[in-house]
């Protein structure tokens, strides 16, 4: 079966989310200081969520799908605001907003889920959608690729 484009990102959060907690309590790796700075994690969960509303936002008033499980229904290319610094905006409030569940869970483990969600996340998810979207939307698509990072980044 294959797998691409059918789970939808907000469910690869919450499985991440539930074995980075599981991990903090069974296999702690290396127990972090917890305390007050542990809380500081609130600040990435706050910056990724409104990451996300930003770019669910900019989607909207484009008028275009928000669907990540069905990226040819995307009727316009969203370049401006959030979207002119990283291609996929709201992967990246995702993920940072791991970074703070991590970061309030205190301990090491949690981090190793970090690199699987994204790598899973890249490959399930993001390089389907950029199939889909470089068919759609041809050379404006490319150039877009070619001045924005898929994560985060401007180029050129």
């Amino acid at each position: 079966m294959n797998l691409q484009l059918r789970i939808p990102p907000v469910a690869w959060i919450v499985l991440s989310g539930g074995l980075m907690w599981g991990l903090d309590r069974t296999l702690p790796v290396v127990q972090l200081i917890r305390s007050p700075v542990n809380r500081a994690g609130w600040i990435l969960v706050a910056i990724g969520a409104a990451i996300i509303a930003t770019a669910v936002l900019q989607f909207r008033r484009a008028n275009t799908t928000v669907d990540p499980t069905r990226p040819a229904k995307a009727s316009t290319l969203v370049r401006a605001g959030i979207f002119g610094y990283s291609r996929n905006p709201m992967y990246l409030g995702m993920g940072l907003g791991l970074a703070g569940w991590a970061v309030l869970l205190g301990s090491l483990g949690p981090w190793l889920v970090l690199p699987v969600f994204a790598a899973l996340l890249t490959w399930l998810q993001i390089r389907p959608e950029e199939t889909v979207l470089a068919t759609l939307f041809g050379s404006d698509y490319t150039d877009y690729c070619a001045n924005v990072g898929r994560w985060f980044g401007r180029r050129g």
